[in-house]
């Protein structure tokens, strides 16, 4: 049996900043856009980003539940917004499977629909992303992580 190799993306709060500006400027031709809909939790953080940049003042939310922690699990719907999406962003972090991002495009099929960073399985999902990671990459979001001590690669590998 062979074990699965995982690679971790760590994002600072200063990259995510960056990427997320880096995703208003693509979306700037695109609008205008009457709200943002940030997908709950990890599209709070780059929809303020975007609304900012955007000079969008409506913000609303869905709440979507389908991780827990490095699990994926069925998603679950626990705050919705009523529309078709014509005029809207939907704002989210990552599109990883897009089992998530189905959800939302069926509650909003009108809406343009933009993630920070997209993984191949779910890319087609969303209009518009600023970075693509591999299928088989975590990444480590700065709300997720807290600054530790981490081994020498040599010295985690034994080698020295």
């Amino acid at each position: 049996m062979t074990e699965r190799t995982v690679r971790y993306f760590p994002v600072s709060w200063e990259q995510l900043h960056r990427d997320a500006k880096a995703l208003a400027w693509r979306l700037a031709d695109l609008g205008p856009f009457e709200r943002i809909v940030a997908v709950t939790r990890g599209g709070l953080v780059p929809a303020h980003i975007i609304a900012r940049e955007l000079d969008i003042r409506i913000i609303d939310t869905i709440c979507v539940a389908s991780y827990d922690e490095t699990l994926q699990r069925e998603a679950v719907i626990l705050k919705s917004v009523t529309g078709d999406g014509a005029g809207w962003l939907i704002v989210d972090d990552l599109v990883d499977t897009g089992k998530t991002g189905k959800i939302v495009r069926e509650l909003l099929p009108k809406a343009h629909f933009a993630t920070v960073y997209a993984k191949p399985a779910g890319r087609p999902i969303v209009d518009t992303f600023v970075t693509e990671v591999s299928q088989d990459t975590w990444i480590l979001f700065p709300w997720d992580t807290e600054p530790a001590y981490v081994k020498p690669i040599a010295k985690a590998r034994g080698e020295r």
